[in-house]
């Protein structure tokens, strides 16, 4: 954006324009616009071929035909002179066909913002790591129990994947990524983990997959993503549990493990979704975290499928992201759910458009008994929501990677 050797000042303008323009409408703009406004020695075109002023940075976005957003241009001229070339630019008054109005926001002083910088992290630097030799209990006990803890890894098969002690003794097998996040179960007393150790998995994991009630507990991040499709393409998994999204199975405190095992989903749910690797439009589309899905037809009480009669006045409200998913279908209703899964906002599934724009509070993600297109997808991303749930995306193109789509059976 700037060269941080030569930058003096940094110019932020705010723009605002009755219309639809893209960032080269609006550089076209301040080039036109200016040009010969100042005289030749600050004509914009050869302050930045000379370098003395730095390249236009511009980030806008559109909303309901309206575009705003902010420009930044960098300058290594004086006071006077960037004061002046900045003021020029509020005479912009068209960007492209459109009627604009930029206003001077602020001029930082780079140099200023930088000893402010320095004298902060000096100010860190003093109170936190200076290392002043504490020894903590708590710590040397914690350093004892990881000795323990690594002296009950076992290591199976001829590729030696390491493993909790109870492993081969268990039913059920929980598959990990790694030998840190054996061990961080292993802390919480979860002692039948098992680990894959990358997409190239042992032939030690897909004997015991087929033995065993297998459930996978993998990195909440792309690997994790790839180590699954691995694992569903050679073994017999079972049940699937997902970490917290951007969270590595070795960083997550006891209670994300049990709440992750205890919404583990059933490995039908996802294969429905997973599509070819080729698909830029689509991914693994698990729930953001731990949640619980609905069970197949047949599964649990109610075997015909259908959801059970709750008695009048006697049923407990939806709990989990599965509960709330069997709730919506087929009701043509819309929910906004908090981030454990409470009702923040219930609306008609054709008016989620106008709930969107009324909606306030924490909103973890949407359950919604309608098709989503890309129109609506593109609204949701800009509340960054973590999943959308509903009964079918159609015409998606562009996705943001942030949410997790899942479809309602």
């Amino acid at each position: 954006m700037y060269s941080p050797e030569t930058t003096k000042y940094l110019i932020h303008l705010t723009l605002q324009a009755e219309g639809v323009v893209d960032k080269p409408d609006v550089v076209g703009a301040i080039f036109g616009q200016t040009e010969g406004l100042l005289g030749e020695d600050l004509d914009l075109r050869d302050l930045q071929r000379t370098g003395r002023v730095g390249r236009i940075d511009v980030q806008i976005t559109t909303k309901r035909g309206e575009t705003k957003g902010e420009i930044l241009i960098s300058s290594s001229l004086d006071r006077a002179e960037t004061a002046l070339l900045a003021s020029s630019l509020e005479t912009i008054d068209r960007v492209g066909p459109c009627t604009a109005r930029v206003k001077v926001d602020r001029i930082e002083d780079i140099r200023v913002t930088k000893r402010r910088k320095i004298v902060e992290r000096a100010k860190e630097l003093l109170l936190e790591d200076f290392d002043e030799g504490a020894i903590s209990s708590d710590d040397l006990l914690d350093e004892v129990r990881e000795v323990i803890r690594i002296e009950k890894l076992e290591y199976l098969g001829e590729e030696r994947v390491h493993a909790g002690p109870n492993v081969m003794a268990s039913d059920a097998i929980i598959l990990v990524e790694g030998r840190a996040d054996v061990i961080n179960l292993l802390r919480y007393g979860i002692k039948n983990a098992v680990a894959v150790e990358g997409t190239n998995v042992p032939r030690v994991i897909i004997d015991l997959c087929s033995q065993k009630t297998a459930t996978t507990l993998l990195d909440g991040d792309r690997g994790g993503e790839l180590i699954l499709r691995e694992l569903l393409q050679v073994a017999e998994i079972d049940f699937v549990a997902y970490s917290p999204r951007g969270k590595s199975v070795e960083e997550m405190s006891r209670k994300e493990i049990v709440k992750a095992l205890r919404n583990k989903v059933p490995v039908e749910v996802v294969t429905d979704h997973i599509v070819d690797e080729g698909a830029a439009a689509e991914r693994l589309p698990p729930p953001a975290g731990p949640a619980e899905a609905r069970p197949p037809a047949g599964a649990g009480e109610g075997s015909s499928g259908e959801r059970p009669a709750a008695k009048e006045g006697s049923r407990r409200p939806p709990s989990t992201l599965g509960e709330h998913m069997a709730d919506v279908r087929d009701r043509k209703i819309a929910r906004f759910l908090s981030p454990d899964y409470t009702v923040l906002a219930e609306s008609n599934a054709a008016d989620v458009e106008g709930a969107l724009q009324t909606l306030a509070g924490d909103v973890e993600g949407l359950v919604v008994d309608r098709i989503v297109d890309q129109k609506l997808l593109d609204q949701i991303g800009g509340r960054d929501l973590e999943f959308v749930a509903a009964r079918d995306f159609k015409g998606i193109v562009k996705r943001p990677l942030s949410i997790r789509l899942i479809k309602i059976g």
